[in-house]
């Protein structure tokens, strides 16, 4: 975390259900003294359950999350996000989106009692979350969702299609999981994100495919997990490369007539 002050990084995104559910504690316990220096995030709605993990959009059981969260930290966070509610869902359903509703109220709820700043939601998968948003569901501040070239068309504008359902503006949307898991990834050895770059000669190939996913989609701000400094230094060292906005406009039309090739 030092370390990552020193590059100028100063937001922090967890979630209860990290480090077998013990991610706050640790963090209030290894770097209490320095957590009043970043912009803090976290994630409610898994839970510890008999055979492991479980998914839960209760209402009751996501505020006493949020009030857990703010104890085991010992400050409360900036933002909390509601973790995946499509675990819990069935699109279609009028049930889903009362679901829906009433977890967005209870973190509302919760943000308004001044358990956290704010509070947001952070979905693998959106397109799960389009049909179930109405009037009904009170509007978050922040959309989390995955970012990069690996996400597919359909995932990319349900997203942005999310942000206009709620009216949300330019900054409110963060990415994820812009290498799909590992820059190790067979995928990026087949793979060259440079040329999505104006000038990518200077830049590895991590470093372009960090960079894109900003644009991939417009997302203000990409979370991260890494425990290496280097690593993590040659990231934001990305941040000063250029994208290519037309060949990136053109790579999102390609997603989109894939499927229609493919079906011919």
């Amino acid at each position: 975390m030092i370390g990552a002050l020193d590059l100028g990084v100063t937001a922090l995104d967890t979630s209860t259900n990290y480090l077998r559910f013990r991610s706050h504690e640790v963090l209030a316990r290894v770097a209490g003294d320095l957590l009043p220096k970043f912009h803090l995030s976290t994630k409610v709605g898994y839970f510890p359950g008999i055979s492991g993990a479980e998914h839960s959009l209760a209402p009751e059981r996501l505020h006493s999350a949020v009030e857990e969260a703010a104890r085991d930290l010992g400050r409360e966070p900036d933002l909390v996000f509601l973790h995946n509610p499509e675990h819990s869902l069935t699109p279609g359903t009028a049930r889903s989106r009362e679901a829906l509703a009433e977890a967005c109220a209870a973190l509302d709820s919760a943000t308004s009692r001044g358990l956290c700043s704010a509070w947001g939601i952070a979905t693998w998968d959106p397109t799960a979350l389009l049909p179930l948003v109405d009037a009904s569901v009170p509007t978050p501040s922040t959309l989390m969702v995955r970012a990069g070239l690996l996400v597919g068309a359909g995932t990319l504008d349900a997203a942005e299609a999310l942000m206009e359902a709620w009216g949300l503006g330019t900054g409110a949307m963060w990415g994820m999981s812009p290498f799909g898991g590992s820059t190790k990834a067979s995928v990026w050895a087949r793979v060259d994100p440079r040329v999505f770059l104006r000038d990518g000669g200077g830049y590895s190939r991590a470093q372009a495919a960090f960079r894109v996913a900003y644009q991939l989609p417009n997302v203000s701000a990409v979370a991260i997990g890494t425990d290496e400094p280097a690593h993590l230094g040659e990231l934001v060292g990305a941040l000063a490369a250029v994208s290519d906005e037309q060949a990136v406009a053109e790579y999102r039309t390609l997603l989109r007539d894939r499927p229609r090739t493919q079906s011919v």
